[in-house]
């Protein structure tokens, strides 16, 4: 089954005393990309975080955010009284030098100061932290749910487009005997052209375009193309999401299409071919979001 990279989960931990909201989102990345935005006195259980949430999503560019609501009585500042103390006595110093009188609007601007109102640091409590780790992951789980759901689409596109990829070659045999008429008779066209028809061994006419015509054969392109095909449908419906080999996957068939136009010379097979491609460019397009 595969899955999109793409997703939003969210949960909120109800706790005593406040309550946690958290949101992740997700979209595509070739590696795990892991950016979180939680409150400081979290900070230290960052590693623990992410390591959950790399084993569960795997890949992608994944943003956390932990939002902390609290009650009323609870403050997440505190006044420093001994910069506050020194900040003041400073300020008034310098407005007697100045001959400026001293006000309460000084107070004011000595709290927009850095150092003056501090974040209150509070022990983690373990009990806490647990319930904190359980909304994580249950909003780490409802992202991968919406990746889930957004593969289910999207595999359903992929069949469909590998599918019109098999009809459009399966379209060519019928084109091949007038394809190799065309080229036969153009070979001695051109030739006529240049050499008198009596002057030329027939023998040695024949084998040269017995040659020429095995040179431009696709049987073998049209052979992998199908294994290829086969294969990308296999990948599609195993058990882990493996978009890094359904692209691999998907060049080679790239690279099958391209040898098989430019061996066709044959306009209808051509136009059959440039289907295809673009089918497979719808294809390697969405490759780009798959887990």
């Amino acid at each position: 089954m595969i899955k999109s990279m793409t997703g939003f989960g969210k949960n909120v931990v109800s706790l005593p005393n406040k309550s946690i909201n958290i949101e992740f989102r997700s979209v595509n990345s070739k590696n795990f990309d892991f950016i979180s935005r939680i409150p400081s006195q979290y900070r230290e259980k960052e590693p623990q975080i992410r390591k959950l949430v790399q084993t569960i999503l795997v890949r992608g560019k994944i943003e956390l955010s932990i939002n902390e609501v609290s009650g009323e009585s609870n403050s997440s500042v505190q006044i420093n009284n001994n910069a506050l103390k020194m900040h003041f006595k400073s300020m008034q110093e310098t407005a007697l030098e100045l001959g400026i009188t001293p006000n309460a609007d000084m107070l004011s601007a000595i709290l927009r100061i850095p150092d003056v109102l501090v974040p209150q640091i509070e022990d983690i409590d373990e009990k806490e932290w647990d319930q904190i780790m359980q909304g994580v992951e249950t909003a780490c789980l409802a992202l991968d749910n919406f990746r889930q759901q957004e593969g289910l689409s999207l595999n359903k596109d992929f069949s469909e487009r590998i599918e019109n990829i098999r009809q459009y070659q399966n379209e060519i045999p019928a084109l091949e005997e007038a394809r190799v008429t065309h080229l036969r008779a153009k070979f001695e066209k051109d030739l006529s052209d240049l050499i008198d028809r009596s002057n030329i061994d027939e023998n040695r006419l024949e084998q040269e375009l017995i040659y020429y015509m095995e040179k431009l054969d696709i049987t073998e392109e049209k052979v992998r193309l199908s294994q290829h095909l086969d294969y990308f449908n296999e990948v599609l419906s195993e058990d882990l999401s493996q978009g890094k080999k359904l692209n691999f996957i998907s060049q080679e068939i790239g690279r099958e299409l391209n040898t098989l136009g430019s061996k066709a010379n044959q306009a209808q097979i051509q136009h059959l071919i440039v289907r295809m491609k673009d089918e497979l460019e719808k294809i390697k397009e969405q490759l780009l979001n798959i887990l």
